[in-house]
């Protein structure tokens, strides 16, 4: 079963390139998962971004949660991570 969400990614002020460069990182683990990024926007002011990602399975979406890799990247960025909400959204 397709798992496609959206995922809201709140830049901290002050630490919006550091923010995006996590993400920038972080979204090329996808592919091992299963997932897809398939759109990505930005805000105008550089502030936040909406991204759209399917995966196969919610099973993928786990084990990209769990990736050592996006834990030591999000360790890396220390406090200039960005703060996502992620909704499980459905056409309509």
């Amino acid at each position: 079963m397709t798992l496609l969400l959206v995922a809201v990614v709140e830049m901290v002020a002050g630490h919006e390139e550091a923010g995006r460069r996590y993400e920038d990182d972080v979204l090329t683990l996808l592919g091992r998962h299963g997932g897809v990024l398939e759109r990505r926007m930005r805000d105008t002011t550089g502030g936040a971004e909406v991204q759209v990602i399917r995966f196969d399975e919610r099973s993928g979406l786990d084990s990209f949660l769990a990736d050592p890799r996006r834990a030591a990247l999000r360790a890396e960025v220390g406090e200039a991570a960005p703060a996502t909400r992620v909704l499980e959204v459905r056409d309509v």
